[in-house]
């Protein structure tokens, strides 16, 4: 057995994982095979690996997945990969072989969980799909995740995480009216929708399974999932009949709710949007017209508003606003790059950067994301970084 590193409430990213048992991990328990590749899948994998769960990374030893060859690289592989597949064991699978197809079949009854990420029709043609395996496992909870779900006149056709979020609506309301949708840092569509989606369908289904003592097919569309984030701007637009578009909502950039450049070129958020907040905010920044009309819905009010509020923020270095208003609490934060942000005090306070074993047997670490769910009982744990292609064999399962 391999030993289990664990996350307090508030580590520091520098400190070294301690050890703990199995049972403090809540999923402890639940074994999942995974065939997925790239992220979507890999990342709700990883989630319920870091919870306890046993995870079993069924991978290609011949159509490698491209996470393992992507730079950047650290300590001899991939950090997306090193990072994505931690706590998982890797198989490497010939799936086209059918002596595999039948070893899988045969390790059905142990597992709970399968998640794959194909498109609709492959895992069935490898004899692999639900109907097959629920035939040996009727307990089986079975995830597909796909750009466009399991039926459907997109179902075939390919996608990713930008095309997911155009088709959705959510490109056409975000960004500016003069420079169209804004090229995010983060894969909304693939992660929020498709991986947090999954891990919520294959959590639900466990429960469902305790009354009933069935398993069940899940079919998430990242696209479908995505498109349910639009949340108040779809309830807008589809109760409400109030066409969307970019810069026309309070929340997407049609008020002073926004980002402002400094002197220096860097950017401050602005979020006052309650009473308390807004006058806090014109007391700051010395401006009347936002405690006289920063709650009015008038667009030329608005627009009057947000022009002053970014003269004011132009005329001060980023440093100067960071200094102010970390002594008031009115919705103000500076926009920090992505090592501003991993290094800063609240990261080292919420414990957002773990040191994780390259290996069960080896003492040096590589510095990741950590497991952001914390518990009053459970911990998440850190056992390794991500295996090398196939170094669990059929033997060690």
């Amino acid at each position: 057995m391999t030993q289990n590193t664990t996350q307090s409430n508030a580590p520091s990213a520098s400190s070294a994982p301690s050890p703990s048992t199995g049972s403090s991990t809540p999923l402890a328990g639940l074994k999942v095979l995974d065939f997925s590749t790239l992220l979507p899948g890999p990342f709700a994998t990883l989630m319920l690996a870091d919870l306890g769960a046993e995870v079993i990374h069924v991978e290609s030893p011949t159509r490698v997945d491209l996470v393992r060859v992507m730079p950047p690289y650290a300590d001899g592989q991939a950090t997306a990969h090193a990072y994505l597949n931690r706590n998982k064991k890797s198989l490497a699978v010939d799936l086209k072989n059918p002596e595999n197809i039948e070893k899988i079949k045969g390790l059905l009854a142990e597992f709970d969980i399968v998640v794959e990420q194909f498109r609709p029709g492959v895992m069935q043609r490898l004899g692999l799909g639900y109907d097959d395996l629920k035939a040996i496992n009727p307990r089986l909870i079975y995830c597909s995740i796909t750009g466009y779900g399991q039926t459907g006149s997109y179902k075939d056709r390919a996608g990713h995480d930008i095309n997911y979020m155009s088709l959705a609506g959510v490109s056409g309301h975000s960004g500016r009216q003069d420079s169209g949708p804004p090229a995010l840092g983060i894969q909304v569509a693939d992660v929020a929708g498709g991986s947090l989606h999954a891990v919520i369908g294959v959590l639900a289904a466990v429960i469902e399974r305790n009354q009933s003592g069935q398993g069940q097919h899940i079919d998430i569309s990242m696209t479908d999932c995505v498109f349910t984030l639009n949340n108040m701007a779809a309830s807008a637009q589809i109760a409400g009949g109030e066409d969307q578009a970019p810069e026309a909502a309070t929340l997407n950039g049609g008020s002073y709710y926004d980002y402002f450049k400094t002197s220096d070129g860097r950017y401050i958020s602005v979020g006052s949007l309650e009473p308390q907040f807004m006058m806090g905010l014109s007391a700051a920044l010395n401006l009347p017209v936002l405690a006289q009309k920063g709650a009015s819905m008038f667009n030329e009010d608005r627009q009057a508003v947000k022009q002053a509020v970014s003269e004011a923020i132009a005329a001060q270095p980023f440093s100067h606003w960071q200094q102010v208003f970390a002594a008031l609490d009115v919705c103000v934060e500076p926009v920090l790059t992505l090592k501003e942000a991993a290094d800063s005090p609240l990261a080292q306070e919420r414990g957002w950067v773990v040191d994780v074993p390259l290996t069960a047997e080896q003492a040096a670490s590589q510095k990741q994301l950590a497991c952001p769910i914390k518990f009053s009982r459970s911990q998440a744990r850190y056992d390794y970084a991500g295996q090398q292609l196939g170094e669990t064999g059929w033997e060690d399962l």
